[in-house]
């Protein structure tokens, strides 16, 4: 069981947590369209292991219409192409190169359906996503952020 929260980086240095902040209020205001962000947000949390951002991404998703189904599989969106669109695949499996970059970086494979999906300027914006969520996601795991109290 995970110890509780070390320290609240937005309480003891604001400009800090604005910083982050920043880059994600760039990103939210692309063109890139929201399901494919919460895809990326919620793949790089699954493969980083951060709990509170699976929970505030996956109750995001909800409530933009994501479809449980598509959220309950996506670990293993491999086996479910029909579920994701050859755009979100492409986005999926960039999250999951750049987040695991030390694995050998990003293969030519990818980047070709990266490109094939995706304009510069969207590529630019998806890169800017998937290293936003992974600056979110190691934050709080390193500082073991506590998960918002439910009702439900």
């Amino acid at each position: 069981m995970q110890s509780a929260q070390r320290l609240s980086i937005n309480d003891i240095d604001p400009g800090a947590y604005q910083a982050v902040l920043a880059v994600e209020r760039y990103v939210r205001a692309g063109s890139l369209e929201p399901a494919l962000l919460s895809l990326v947000k919620m793949r790089a949390s699954q493969l980083n292991g951060c709990a509170f951002c699976l929970d505030m991404h996956a109750t995001e998703a909800r409530a933009e219409g994501e479809s449980q189904r598509r959220l309950d599989v996506l670990s293993a969106w491999h086996e479910a192409p029909g579920l994701f669109t050859e755009r979100e695949q492409a986005a999926i499996a960039l999250t999951e190169q750049v987040t695991l970059i030390s694995g050998g970086g990003v293969s030519d494979d990818v980047w070709q359906q990266v490109t094939k999906h995706f304009d510069e300027k969207e590529t630019v914006r998806l890169l800017m996503a998937i290293n936003a969520i992974n600056v979110w996601n190691r934050l709080a795991v390193a500082t073991h952020q506590d998960l918002p109290e439910r009702t439900s």
